[in-house]
């Protein structure tokens, strides 16, 4: 559902979307959350005359990417951050569109952010005087909650490279896979948000005041970082694939060699005891009594004595 969050002086005090018109006047600053899934978008968005045609369409778009567009009087602000746990559904980074002018934010978002509840605490605390108060904490909210998801990407792929490396498991395929996606599906969002959050904070806008230009630098250098660290993630989750892809034909070829180890050793002795098994007349020694043993020694003697030359060569250690 919308929520709506008016600043009087000093007073913040939450409000029905549809009194929009009755604050509009006497705020100082306004916070218009929309619920995309569960709102009537246009009928709020109809309440804020003065909002450019393309940044409507742009507030509405169900597929975006992060960007930072000034339109006339205002901006638009386009970020994605982690969906709320309870609610995530295919695509883990949400988007949030914030359009932005003086004394007035409008965000919008489709799934639930997963920091929304904490910007709306601080929204109600009275800490966001104005549009740039409320963008530049999204961005440090936003980062600060990506951080340790990122992190741990790199640390699973730590465990996963000294399993590989040390134990010789190579049953970590599929995780090694998982991981590398994931890290391309952050790195697609994160590039070009620190882009948008870099042009934001040179935007020559009224409600942008030194200290949210800090905030954002901030949070456009922590995105920076974190894009270096999916990078990073991709590049060893490639290199562990590639030790796992290697691991599995070696033992293969193990099992290859051993099959073929074995094959040797009995293809003589197949060959004799195929050529003594003839059903024709003539075979030597058919009537006496020691020749099944006889060919039976035989036959372990020639095993052994190859078996001897596969080890003499080093057959088995390679």
């Amino acid at each position: 559902m919308s929520r709506m969050f008016v600043r009087v002086g000093n007073a913040v005090r939450e409000r029905d979307a549809r009194d929009f018109a009755d604050v509009a006047q006497i705020a100082n600053f306004i916070w218009l959350h929309i619920d995309g899934m569960q709102d009537d978008v246009d009928a709020l968005l109809a309440q804020v005359a003065d909002i450019p045609e393309p940044a409507i369409s742009a507030l509405k778009a169900q597929e975006t990417r992060p960007r930072c567009a000034s339109f006339g009087h205002g901006a638009l602000v386009n970020l994605r951050g982690l969906g709320d746990p309870s609610a995530i559904d295919g695509d883990p980074l949400v988007s949030v569109r914030i359009w932005a002018q003086s004394r007035l934010a409008i965000s919008l978002s489709y799934r639930q952010l997963g920091v929304l509840d904490r910007l709306t605490e601080q929204m109600a605390a009275g800490r966001f005087a104005d549009p740039g108060d409320l963008i530049a904490a999204t961005a440090i909210e936003i980062t600060e909650a990506l951080d340790p998801d990122i992190a741990d990407l790199g640390d699973a792929l730590d465990l996963i490279e000294s399993s590989v490396l040390e134990e010789g498991k190579s049953g970590e395929r599929h995780r090694v896979a998982d991981l590398r996606s994931t890290a391309i599906a952050y790195r697609r969002f994160l590039s070009p948000q620190r882009q948008a959050l870099e042009r934001l904070m040179v935007l020559q806008e009224s409600w942008l005041e030194p200290d949210d230009r800090m905030h954002l630098q901030e949070a456009a250098d922590r995105c920076a970082r974190m894009v270096e660290e999916l990078e990073a993630v991709r590049e060893r989750s490639a290199l562990v694939h590639e030790a796992l892809t290697d691991l599995r034909a070696e033992h293969m070829n193990r099992q290859a060699l051993v099959l073929a180890v074995v094959a040797l050793i009995f293809l003589p002795l197949t060959f004799v005891t195929g050529l003594l098994g003839m059903n024709v007349v003539g075979i030597p020694f058919a009537q006496e009594p020691w020749a099944f043993w006889g060919v039976t020694l035989f036959c372990l003697a020639v095993g052994g004595l190859v078996a001897i030359w596969f080890k003499a060569t080093h057959w088995l250690h390679r």
